[in-house]
């Protein structure tokens, strides 16, 4: 029998600051336009960016901070990407370094900053005003590691993610969020984007966004644009087949290794994006890419495009259902994984198991889902225990966990059941127009895990006292 006790009366978070609000309109913009090319006998990227920034905020800009994720790969770094459980699959030969140079910014001052030489801050010449632009021009290089991993050359692909400068949404700033070995740290504002990446003519690219190949002299040039999306990102390969189908009129690519069979992946693909887009509301994109990796783990999820990894065996479709979720929790309805990671991973692991529940011909059930996440915590809270008081908090920054067996079991698993929790309290009526109207009011925006309660609260007051008792860890599963 399962054991559960939530504290009802609220704590950290009260009806009066959950910000029950009507849907706002549409905000306006950045723009980045970059054009890069890709030199695999250095491992380099060379790029040039400009960039027009829009001060939506009530405040003025004295300076804008841009995350530079790609310094977490240098040597030297004192925040390593990549775990010590994952540290051997991803350095195939060995530890690699990697780092990212911004030799010129026209439109500003700038400088190298941060806990971790992981921001660029940009002084204007003036401040930025609220609705004002500025624009800036920007060139730099990236190496890339030799790393099955989200930016790195693999064995059989080259991954482009979170390569480039990009501005920092929170008004504290990114000096202290450096990346970190667990968990995704990379958190943007929706954007317009369009890049003009050249390769060698024999690279076949998957990209976020819609775009066309040309070829001239050995290279080819991929020009690709996409809207309102939080980032963009590349993976190539001389490996890649691709198949293609459709979702409810939503073109669906799959960029999979020669050989490899890919009706399954594509069928999960097609299936799950036809089941969140009638349940939770219309897919926000216009095309759909999934695209087979190196990388030694499940899956990573960008806008409009889902990296499969070597370690989906066993559990392809679940993996395509959690990864495609991430395109309603996470891309189109932005949260802050670094301090609420369990909000957009916990949403995506429910969405899967609700997937797997209604196509039982991939042979795994909803209850069989939640049930092994309750085991695996309890496990984890058990062996905790015994060394030292557990921390079953959910709210945290992503270098507050101990590793990844912690963040696992915590971003994910608890947060499955706390979404259970709430389906068995709440019903499936009240839970699934909650997450619609979530998923509708939240549309291009960072939502706080109050937003989240907020809308499930409107449906039922017993939401709240559920979901924070999960939150501040006083819940006992």
């Amino acid at each position: 029998m399962r054991r559960l006790v939530c504290c009802l009366l609220c704590g950290a978070v009260t009806l009066g600051a959950l910000g029950l609000t009507a849907c706002r309109t549409e905000l306006p913009r950045d723009r980045y336009d970059i054009v890069a090319e890709y030199l695999p006998e250095e491992r380099l990227l060379r790029a040039e960016m400009n960039v027009e920034i829009c001060n939506r905020t009530d405040t003025a800009f004295f300076e804008l901070q841009f995350h530079l994720w790609p310094n977490a790969y240098r040597e030297g770094a004192a925040v390593r990407p990549v775990s010590e459980l994952y540290a051997p699959a991803v350095y195939y030969s060995g530890t690699s370094y990697g780092g990212i140079c911004v030799s010129e910014v026209v439109g500003g001052d700038f400088r190298v900053g941060g806990e971790d030489e992981n921001v660029l801050i940009v002084t204007p010449p003036a401040p930025v005003y609220p609705e004002e632009r500025i624009a800036l021009s920007m060139r730099f290089e990236v190496i890339l590691p030799l790393a099955d991993h989200r930016l790195g050359v693999g064995e059989r692909a080259v991954t482009l993610a979170d390569f480039y400068p990009v501005l920092c949404p929170f008004p504290e700033g990114a000096s202290d969020r450096v990346y970190a070995p667990v968990g995704d740290p990379f958190t943007a504002d929706c954007a317009d984007y369009t890049v003009s990446l050249t390769l060698p003519a024999q690279f076949t690219a998957a990209y976020t966004g819609a775009g066309e190949r040309t070829e001239q002299n050995g290279k080819a040039c991929y020009r690709v644009t996409a809207r309102n999306v939080r980032s963009v990102a590349f993976v190539f390969s001389e490996h890649f087949s691709v198949a293609h189908a459709v979702a409810d009129g939503i073109p669906v690519d799959y960029y999979y290794w020669e050989g490899e069979s890919p009706a399954r992946v594509l069928d999960a693909a097609v299936q799950s994006l036809s089941y969140f887009s009638q349940t939770f509301g219309p897919y926000p994109y216009g095309r759909y890419t999934l695209v087979r990796t190196d990388l030694p783990y499940g899956g990573m999820e960008y806008p409009m495009l889902t990296m499969l990894g070597d370690g989906t065996a066993g559990h392809t479709p679940f993996v395509v259902a959690h990864e495609t979720a991430h395109q309603w929790w996470g891309a189109s309805v932005g949260s802050d994984p670094y301090t609420q990671a369990w909000q957009d991973e916990g949403l995506a692991e429910f969405s899967a198991a609700l997937f797997m529940e209604t196509h039982p011909a991939y042979g795994e059930g909803y209850r069989q889902i939640v049930s092994r996440a309750e085991g695996a915590y309890r496990a984890f809270f058990s062996v905790q225990s015994q060394i030292s008081q557990a921390n079953t908090a959910m709210s945290r920054p992503l270098t507050a966990y101990t590793g990844d067996y912690e963040y696992r079991r915590i971003a994910y698993d608890k947060a499955l059941i706390l979404f259970d929790r709430l389906r068995e309290t709440m019903g499936d009526k009240k839970l699934f127009a909650a997450l619609r109207d979530y998923a509708a009011c939240h549309a291009g925006r960072l939502a706080s895990s109050a937003d989240l309660i907020a809308c499930l609260v409107k449906k039922s007051r017993s939401a709240e006292g559920i979901a924070v008792s999960f939150l501040d860890g006083r819940c006992v599963i």
